[in-house]
């Protein structure tokens, strides 16, 4: 199985979230989601708000909420820089719950001083958050 595999590498500005071999790499880019194989060709790519999915040799899978980033794919190793990427179990539901409510009632205040972007972009990232906890 070991022609099957690469490297792949997710970091964060925090930490190093996985560094490893995989079987499979699969994520949101900002133009459609996306898997990466063994011998994949090589490329550059944003990743958007959404899932990260992690095939390890022996078959385990991780699910990682992440909310942005990039991609780069060359000679069977992928680097992921992600602005955040949260391993499923590791979720604080309780806080993304709180996270969403605000950014519910942000919203629905329509408060001319409120930075609706930025409440719908919180929005989204709890949402995912909460997708990926549940999954």
């Amino acid at each position: 199985m070991a022609d099957k595999t690469y490297f792949l590498e997710i970091v964060t500005p925090q930490k190093v979230v996985f560094s490893g071999t995989v079987l499979s790499f699969s994520a949101p880019g900002v133009e459609g989601g996306f898997q990466v194989l063994t011998h994949h060709a090589p490329f550059l790519t944003m990743l958007s708000v959404g899932e990260v999915k992690i095939v390890q040799p022996d078959g385990t899978t991780s699910h990682y909420a992440t909310s942005g980033g990039f991609v780069e794919v060359h000679d069977n190793k992928v680097l992921v820089l992600a602005e955040t990427a949260e391993l499923a179990s590791s979720i604080d539901v309780t806080r993304a719950q709180a996270a969403r409510d605000r950014a519910k009632e942000r919203l629905a205040k329509k408060d001319p001083g409120t930075d609706i972007d930025r409440a719908r972009g919180a929005l989204h990232r709890a949402v995912n958050r909460l997708k990926i906890a549940a999954s």
